[in-house]
């Protein structure tokens, strides 16, 4: 053995894994992870290395960062020499001069997808030698002895055999389309989202008809158009009622969107239940959407300001709710009454204002009553802030109801404590990020957080007011632009030796 070795790898979940975790997270009613890759890394970042370790994690070992002892020549010779000491490599590597036989090879490792007991989306290509790679170098941010190769997404022709239409907590109605289960980036789905009329016109798309589906990004289902007619189809007429309490639904100039009208529709009070109690809102642990449905069928809960009037009597005696489940609950529910202000604001479902807005609204004015009393014109002067944002801010803020739900929360122990100004300071003091692409190992809410507590901000879109662009793996057209107008662009590594 060597007399010091220094390895780098990547974590894994296996799908199979992933699936027993997904299934395990939906019987405990908690929020399940969308795919593999954001189970792996969330697993890896938890507090408590016990859930960790029983999250079922895999590793490939693919590079020797430093050895001493032994000297290695080559990239094959290193993934050998870490196969004889027991770690685990990859299955699928090969050596060849060969420009043909490289495709070839490539080629054949995309035609197992979906068969592997992992998700790939690529393969690399690297120079086998280290002497060369020391001559060839490399960029600023990426090596030029390496290449990766994409695969494009997985796309199969599946039956359409109804469309479903959807309301979301904001009254929005969404087609979903409903398909005979396909295999597709190693899961198997059977729906997706149609997102709006005009999307269906435009691809023509009737029920019957034979539909070419994919994941996006090897994540999220979507419909890509009609390969074949079904004949004597119809056109999908959407409805002019709320598919859920029967109300009239309008569609607003210059919107896609159709909305019901009644702000009591029961779709949209579980959506909007199941947005205030999720992790980025008040984050109260066991009450997922199961549990909310049932005490709204039962009637016991119709608002926010009830989930604070709950008392463990009122859950133990429901159907797998037994004390401590329900003296958890409550626990948890008293526990997020000291959220922090954003927090609540974006708990509350505001059109056009997101967990990000929320929290830019509250710097501004860093108390519930000062974002009561400001104007349109005030709130339109937030960095962000457009003037439907602001619009809406606004007269959300002056809604009577609005004001009766924040006095009845408060009353129930809800704290609004104000904000704090910001220290100044920071490595980041008054500069602007624009994050983008997918970071190796950061979220980007993580690396928001890390921006925001250093002084900085971050703006969703690239102007000559961004100063950085922190970019990873499929950055797009932001990335494209910042280059274009000569704005520096970070990769993970660089940011975080900033960060110290």
């Amino acid at each position: 053995a060597p007399e010091f070795l220094e390895v780098r790898g990547e974590v894994y979940m296996s799908t199979e894994s992933f699936q027993r975790l997904v299934q395990q997270q939906e019987e405990n009613e908690e929020k399940t992870f969308k795919n593999p890759r954001n189970a792996a890394a969330g697993s890896l970042r938890q507090k408590d290395s016990r859930i960790t370790a029983q999250r079922d994690l895999s590793i490939f070992i693919f590079n020797i960062q430093q050895i001493e002892g032994k000297t290695i020549s080559s990239h094959k010779e290193s993934l050998d020499y870490l196969k004889s000491l027991g770690f685990p490599v990859a299955d699928f590597y090969d050596i060849s001069d060969n420009i043909n036989v490289i495709i070839d090879k490539i080629e054949e490792i995309g035609k197992m997808r979906g068969s592997l007991p992992y998700g790939i989306d690529g393969a690399v290509v690297k120079v086998d030698s280290y002497a060369v790679r020391e001559l060839l170098g490399s960029t600023a941010k990426f090596p030029k002895w390496a290449e990766a190769y994409k695969y494009p997404p997985e796309e199969k022709a599946t039956k359409l055999l109804e469309i479903e239409v959807n309301v979301g907590r904001t009254g929005v109605l969404t087609p979903v389309a409903i398909f005979e289960p396909v295999s597709l980036a190693g899961t198997t789905v059977s729906r997706a989202v149609l997102h709006n009329e005009d999307f269906i016109k435009e691809k023509n798309i009737r029920v019957g008809d034979l539909i070419i589906v994919r994941k996006a990004g090897e994540i999220i289902p979507e419909v890509l158009g009609v390969k074949e007619h079904a004949e004597g189809g119809e056109d999908f007429v959407f409805p002019t009622k709320c598919p859920s309490c029967g109300s009239e639904v309008t569609r607003e100039e210059g919107e896609a969107a159709y909305r019901c009208t009644n702000t009591g529709c029961p779709a949209q009070l579980i959506r909007h239940l199941i947005h205030f109690v999720s992790r980025d809102a008040m984050d109260i642990e066991g009450l997922g959407p199961s549990l909310l449905h049932r005490l709204a069928d039962d009637k016991i809960i119709s608002s926010p300001v009830d989930i604070y009037k709950l008392k463990a009597e009122d859950l133990s005696s429901m159907e797998r709710m037994g004390e401590k489940s329900a003296s958890n609950l409550i626990a948890a529910i008293e526990k997020s009454k000291s959220r922090e202000l954003y927090r609540l604001v974006y708990a509350l479902g505001i059109r056009h204002i997101g967990q990000k807005a929320a929290k830019l609204l509250c710097e501004k004015f860093l108390s519930i009553e000062n974002i009561i009393k400001a104007t349109a014109e005030e709130i339109g002067e937030i960095d962000g802030y457009g003037e439907i944002m602001a619009k809406s801010a606004q007269e959300y803020f002056s809604l009577p109801e609005t004001i009766k739900l924040l006095d009845d929360l408060k009353a129930l122990g809800v704290e609004m404590k104000p904000l704090e100004k910001k220290s100044e300071g920071g490595v980041f003091q008054g500069k602007t990020f624009v994050l983008t692409g997918t970071l190796p190992t950061l979220k980007r809410a993580e690396a928001s957080k890390m921006i925001e507590a250093q002084g900085g901000k971050t703006s969703s879109s690239v102007s000559k007011k961004t100063d950085y662009v922190l970019a990873g793996e499929e950055a797009g057209s932001k990335l494209v632009k910042a280059q274009s107008l000569g704005i520096t662009i970070l990769t993970e590594e660089e940011f975080l030796n900033m960060m110290n």
